[in-house]
């Protein structure tokens, strides 16, 4: 699959708005993600207020690009959907953003994850100013809109960190 290879984290965005036809199939992507125990504990905040953006920007130390983004998705875990005690949620949440991200480069969208949680005032700032309830924890924000640049393809395979069998095994070869 292409994408997997072509996507990168982009960070400038032309003004053009986000369709929303472009915005529900990356919402049919990412509630198509797996997910532990068949949870899916995600919930979706789309948000384009200026003024919001600017609020994240005030407490979020690495968001300063959000003004640009025509688009934003807050991407949270509903913890009373879980069915065992352990947080899954946190994987099956970041399996949705993965699926996000990866719709959004099959689009011919920018896209970049904005880290949320577990930093704990990241977490509170944005439940404050989204009015979750407290068994709804932000989890990431998705920024999204046309890539003003597009940054090309960057190889990250390492074979030196491929274990066979154990942590000293080599490759067989």
């Amino acid at each position: 699959m292409k994408e997997i290879f072509n996507r990168r984290s982009v960070r400038k965005y032309t003004e053009e708005s986000v369709s929303d036809e472009d915005l529900k199939s990356l919402l049919q992507a990412a509630m198509r993600a797996p997910s532990a125990g068949n949870e899916q504990p995600w919930e979706f905040i789309i948000f384009k207020d200026q003024e919001t953006k600017e609020k994240i920007m005030k407490f979020h130390p690495y968001a300063a690009f959000l003004n640009q983004a025509p688009c934003c998705i807050l991407i949270c875990g509903d913890l009373n959907r879980r069915k065992h005690i352990n947080n899954f949620w946190v994987q099956d949440c970041s399996a949705a953003a993965d699926h996000m991200l990866l719709e959004a480069e099959h689009l011919g969208l920018g896209a970049v994850w904005i880290g949320v949680y577990p930093a704990e005032e990241r977490v509170e700032a944005c439940a404050r100013l989204f009015h979750t309830p407290d068994h709804v924890l932000p989890f990431c924000i998705i920024a999204l809109g046309h890539p003003a640049e597009k940054p090309g393809p960057i190889d990250t395979f390492r074979p030196e960190r491929i274990h066979y069998e154990d942590w000293n095994g080599t490759d067989p070869e």
